[in-house]
């Protein structure tokens, strides 16, 4: 085993243009979005579209309410249906 290994350390995730929130729990989808935004912003992107699954839509109006408060936000909606339908939303950020 890796000593260096510490299941406390945080897990670093390469920003992309594109989050899926298939793998994280949803007790942490609300500080994985914000952190995700946050980041983008850094890395002053534009386009985001982040991935909450179509489900009973749960996530979705999470993603969505925060996203609704966040002061850059410019626009969301539905992905198109290649990139998700509504199972996806799509971003635009205002520049710097």
């Amino acid at each position: 085993m890796d000593e260096s290994y510490n299941p406390d350390d945080p897990i670093r995730i390469p920003i992309t243009d594109v989050l899926d929130l298939h793998t994280v729990h949803p007790c942490d989808v609300r500080a994985v979005v914000e952190e995700y935004l946050a980041e983008a912003e850094r890395m002053n992107m534009t386009a985001l579209r982040i991935i909450h699954g179509r489900g009973i839509g749960v996530q979705r109006e999470m993603v969505r309410g925060i996203l609704a408060r966040h002061s850059r936000v410019l626009n969301f909606g539905d992905a198109p249906l290649e990139a998700g339908g509504w199972g996806a939303t799509i971003i635009t950020l205002a520049r710097r």
